[in-house]
């Protein structure tokens, strides 16, 4: 019988026919990942279980073509304004994820839709290993800062791999030696041979000349407020407010409202409290206020007996007083002279009033008129 000496995970990637001893693959292998496999291989007697022997099985994995080669960093590279036709910018290489055999080689050339464009060109140098070349007489970085180049590049096992890598190729600004003196994107808007202590000159005069155009504005403004205020001893031009809330009914001592409320009181002579009277004027007899005289005719009198009064203020008053008067159409509301029972009252009037109080007058009229499944 044959078995696997089981040490480690490893030995699970394979098994062994117990009988025949014919060794098979148990998982799927990767050469990338692990590229030899070691383990022990044991053969015991089947009559005699301890008469066994032991031995070393080497397996190695054979690489199979399935990466294709990509272009070694860096990825990116520039080129020069001033630069001639043929003058090599960058030396490029290839790296490929395979167990590249003896003797493989890689090829590069330009794509398809690249070929046709008169910026840029790969020079294959045939030992893995191409050139990325200008075909142009000179570079602006106004008209287009960056270019972007597809490259192909194959490789020589079966079947054969290729891939399609971009480089990127950035516009520089660089002197007659062919040093880079710079790449940033704000060197395009600038003209040639402006530094950058130039632009920063530049951009400090820019703000001093926006901080002075500001202050003018405001003192301008100043100005102008100032011309449209006059002295301060003009009044009219000055405006005060008072926060200061009246004194309420003790303003109106000098009035006595409550004979206005109630006419049918009959009121004391006072002296006036808020003037002082130059000399003492007896009061003159007035006549008693008869029942029912309407308010309007009591302040008529009111009125004409101030006229005539030489103690009165040389100023005028205003007062307003709380007095319904009469004479309502609905009379009064009040429930203290209502009749004591709802069936002395009379409520023909309400079918008078219209259609609005159709149902009220249904309500409070005759019972027998009044069907509760009729109101809505």
């Amino acid at each position: 019988r044959y078995f696997i000496d089981w040490k480690n995970d490893v030995d699970s990637y394979f098994t062994i026919d117990a009988t025949e001893g014919t060794i098979a693959t148990n998982e799927l292998l990767d050469r990338e990942s692990t590229a030899q496999y070691n383990f022990s291989i044991i053969a015991s007697k089947v009559s005699n279980p301890l008469l066994t022997s032991k031995v070393n099985v080497i397996i190695n994995v054979l690489d199979v073509n399935e990466f294709p080669p990509e272009i070694s960093v860096p990825y990116e590279t520039s080129v020069c304004e001033n630069a001639k036709p043929g003058q090599v910018i960058q030396t490029v290489t290839a790296a490929d994820k395979d167990l590249s055999p003896a003797g493989q080689r890689f090829s590069f050339r330009l794509s398809a839709e690249a070929s046709n464009k008169p910026n840029f060109t790969v020079h294959d140098y045939r030992n893995n290993t191409a050139g990325i070349e200008t075909r142009r007489n000179g570079y602006s970085r106004r008209q287009q800062e960056l270019y972007f180049l597809p490259v192909v590049i194959e490789d020589s096992s079966y079947p054969v791999q290729s891939s399609t890598n971009t480089m990127t190729i950035r516009v520089c600004r660089c002197d007659s030696d062919g040093t880079i003196l710079s790449c940033n994107v704000e060197a395009i808007f600038l003209p040639v041979g402006l530094s950058t202590g130039a632009l920063i000159a530049i951009l400090l005069c820019i703000v001093i000349l926006l901080v002075i155009v500001v202050l003018y504005v405001a003192l301008r403004r100043q100005k102008k407020k100032d011309t449209l205020m006059t002295s301060k001893e003009d009044i009219r031009d000055n405006v005060i407010h008072y926060d200061d809330e009246g004194g309420g009914e003790e303003d109106t001592q000098a009035f006595d409202i409550g004979a206005l409320r109630n006419p049918k009181v009959i009121e004391d002579n006072k002296i006036r409290r808020d003037i002082k009277p130059d000399s003492l004027h007896f009061p003159r007899q007035r006549p008693p206020v008869e029942d029912n005289t309407d308010i309007r005719d009591f302040i008529n009198q009111r009125l004409q007996e101030n006229d005539v009064d030489p103690a009165a203020p040389p100023y005028d008053s205003l007062a307003t007083y709380a007095y319904e008067g009469n004479g309502s159409v609905a009379e009064s509301l009040s429930s203290i002279d209502s009749l004591t029972t709802e069936a002395d009252q009379d409520y023909d009037y309400l079918s008078d009033w219209g259609p609005r109080f159709k149902i009220l007058a249904d309500m409070f009229g005759e019972e027998e008129s009044y069907n509760p499944d009729k109101v809505t």
